[in-house]
């Protein structure tokens, strides 16, 4: 137990390095990024959703073409074209292979990543990305902290019956916090330091859709890439319905108060 703790924090800590690295160095080294853990999570929800091969990578070069074009400088950039691209990608699978969950998965992949490539572009795109990651960190981090130590009764048994109520608790407690630390030290606006704790149950709950998914495929994780954490999917299932919510919120029209 103490060891796959400690390859899962190693682990853990290297995941996040490579993620901060990406945002600093530029926002085409973050698309880089993107697009590589986009094709993973393309072939894990193929995986959980029993497409043969021959489907897979059929559904890989289909998601391929819009995380393309959303290269900042090279291609069209995230944007309308972008999106459309991604419920075009849609189309083509489920009337090529007439599978309906393979099509949700291109919106399941390339929503997510449109929109942190928007949030990166932004003028302060760096703090805002790394507010969007980050928050789904410590969400993950206070849930897990105050899981193990508290415990408690169930949040949802018959689909994750290691989760507590005590978990979510700590998990939006710790991205509050982290929030309201982003708003004092780096100016993160009222707004979204506001939404933190609320974007915090979105994350969870992206993370017991995940767990439904698992379930019903039979499978205890989505992958096997990434040592004692499973696959690309189980470490971004919060941040799937997490990154468009927060787009949304930053590019709102701003409110003087605010």
């Amino acid at each position: 137990m103490s060891s796959n703790l400690a390859l899962r924090s190693v682990v853990g800590v290297a995941l996040i390095g490579v993620a901060l690295t990406s945002v600093l160095f530029g926002d085409i080294a973050f698309w880089l990024l993107c697009v590589v853990l986009g094709l993973f999570m393309m072939g894990e929800w193929a995986d959980l959703h029993a497409a043969p091969p021959s489907t897979k990578r059929l559904a890989q070069y289909a998601v391929s073409v819009p995380l393309a074009i959303m290269a900042p400088h090279l291609g069209a950039g995230p944007g309308f074209f972008a999106l459309g691209l991604i419920a075009g990608a849609a189309f083509f699978i489920v009337i090529v292979t007439r599978r309906q969950g393979l099509a949700t998965g291109i919106v399941y992949v390339g929503l997510p990543i449109l929109a942190l490539l928007l949030i990166r572009s932004q003028a302060n795109g760096i703090v805002l990305t790394i507010w969007t990651l980050a928050l789904v960190w410590a969400c993950d981090i206070g849930a897990y902290a105050a899981g193990r130590f508290i415990g408690g009764p169930k949040l949802a048994p018959p689909i994750s019956p290691n989760k507590t109520w005590a978990g979510l608790g700590g998990g939006v407690l710790a991205a509050g916090l982290f929030g309201a630390f982003l708003h004092l030290r780096y100016g993160l606006p009222l707004r979204l330091t506001l939404a933190t704790p609320f974007l915090a149950v979105l994350a969870q709950g992206g993370d017991l859709y995940e767990s439904w998914l698992k379930r019903r495929a039979g499978v205890k994780d989505s992958g096997t890439l990434l040592p004692g954490h499973g696959g690309v999917l189980d470490r971004l299932d919060g941040l799937v319905p997490v990154a468009p919510v927060a787009a949304f919120l930053i590019l709102l029209p701003k409110v003087y108060w605010w």
